[in-house]
């Protein structure tokens, strides 16, 4: 197995390196991930600016960029081969409902996916990386799983994946789940800088709106590992005839 790993809080962060030890014995694992926190950067790309590879004293390689730039960057030039398998994280807190849209995690093993190579995201459910090395050993498992199904010879994939933050023994219950929906996030943050002005932080996420049995918001209040299947298509196919007819009738003279 050729596995490249990469995340959204930066090469430094305590879920990396966990993921990394439990990864390492699959085959040829390298690391490729941010300098500094990247979250919520989403599928973004660098364009108008030089990115810079560096190799830290543990072997991790680390970017000046986004996740999907470490990621793109690593696919097209940068390992010389195709890995078989791209992991990302493990995150500082739950990707779960719309959190996927603005998650760097989900963002870097959607872009691996995007370019014909399965993925996985992975993050805890809460923040501060308690229990972090049995998140890994799991994480690990449901590789090891993929692997023995056969998973590997299927078309690209790319699984969502969200783990309490339990000992080993108690993460034993995986269930697949749609994503459920937050509500708008809190209000914006204001405060005034040194020089007066007025600065503006982006408020806390909302809570669960959509939290029915079924969704991942519901399984993980349950201590459920819970595991999304993705998809990119963003059409509102449902939609798709209501909306020739109005752009129809917007073509026919007045």
């Amino acid at each position: 197995m050729k596995v490249l790993i990469c995340n959204d809080d930066g090469y430094q962060a305590p879920g990396i390196e966990a993921l990394y030890q439990a990864m390492r014995t699959l085959g040829q694992v390298e690391v490729v991930a941010p300098e500094h926190n990247n979250s919520a950067k989403s599928n973004a790309l660098t364009l108008y600016a030089p990115l810079y590879v560096r190799e830290a004293a543990n072997g991790f390689r680390y970017v000046n960029g986004t996740p999907a730039d470490c990621v793109h960057i690593a696919l097209t030039g940068l390992l010389g081969y195709r890995p078989d398998l791209v992991v990302s994280g493990i995150n500082n807190g739950a990707n779960m409902g719309d959190d996927t849209i603005y998650s760097g995690t989900v963002g870097a093993a959607m872009e691996a996916y995007l370019m014909g190579v399965p993925a996985l995201a992975f993050s805890q459910h809460e923040k501060g990386w308690e229990h972090i090395g049995d998140a890994a050993r799991k994480a690990r498992d449901l590789v090891d799983g993929l692997i023995a199904g056969g998973q590997m010879q299927a078309e690209p994939w790319l699984l969502n994946v969200n783990m309490p933050n339990l000992p080993y023994a108690q993460l034993q219950r995986v269930q697949v789940c749609r994503l459920g929906r937050r509500h708008a996030a809190e209000r914006v943050i204001t405060q005034e800088s040194p020089r007066g002005e007025t600065m503006y932080w982006i408020g806390a996420a909302g809570a669960a709106k959509d939290d029915a049995d079924g969704t991942d918001f519901h399984a993980m209040n349950q201590g459920v590992v819970t595991v999304t299947p993705l998809q990119i298509d963003l059409t509102d196919h449902a939609q798709l005839s209501a909306w020739q007819a109005q752009m129809a009738a917007l073509e026919r003279p007045a």
